[in-house]
């Protein structure tokens, strides 16, 4: 099933709607317009982890959203 979710069909569907939707940049701050490059790059090495299971993403960075403090019912 990772193989056709990694397909090369599946990987262009996704990306035009990414495309049409002007996607945001991730975390790492990589937009649209650079991604292409990227993929081109580093795709392949990307793919044989994702398959062979040792890809590994960076971590999320934690970003607290401050809240108003609670306020009692009367």
């Amino acid at each position: 099933m990772l193989e056709q979710i990694l397909s090369t069909g599946n990987l262009n569907r996704a990306w035009k709607r990414v495309k049409a939707n002007k996607g945001a940049a991730g975390i790492d701050g990589k937009t649209i317009e650079v991604l292409p490059a990227f993929i081109a790059k580093h795709w392949a090495e990307i793919r044989q982890q994702l398959l062979d299971g040792t890809y590994r993403p960076s971590p999320v960075l934690r970003v607290e959203i401050p809240k108003r403090s609670a306020v009692s019912v009367r």
